[in-house]
């Protein structure tokens, strides 16, 4: 299942969504675009560990 982490919850009023099958490649997807969104050159440990505590598995809705 894959995992998401909404930049939202970090930063109110984003609506970038990262996505991938593991925390690490959540973590890279968001730090690419705190870097090229937000202007974060560098992401502060405290960041990237509320990052963390926020990254959930993606529901999948079913539609029938």
């Amino acid at each position: 299942m894959a995992k998401v982490l909404k930049c939202g919850d970090l930063n109110p009023g984003c609506k970038f969504e990262a996505r991938g099958e593991n925390e690490m490649e959540v973590l890279g997807a968001a730090a690419e675009h705190a870097r090229t969104q937000h202007g974060m050159n560098t992401i502060p440990p405290e960041v990237i560990s509320k990052a963390r505590t926020l990254i959930h598995d993606e529901r999948v809705e079913n539609n029938p």
